[in-house]
């Protein structure tokens, strides 16, 4: 699986707009990836920002 698919997942999970500080600590990831797969995700579409600095999915 993808960092992020991974990354997706665990925000599907968590059920509420979060930072990549918060995704970092529940995935074990590095903060630079998170942040990557953050950016590929916006990118692509599939998640949003409700507030500063806090994500969500898209759906």
């Amino acid at each position: 699986m993808e960092v992020k698919e991974v990354v997706l997942n665990k925000m599907k999970e968590m059920g509420r707009p979060v930072t990549a500080g918060e995704v970092e600590l529940a995935t074990g990831l590095e903060r630079k990836e998170v942040d990557k797969a953050f950016n590929t995700l916006k990118k692509e579409g599939k998640i949003t920002s409700p507030v500063r600095c806090k994500w969500q999915p898209a759906e």
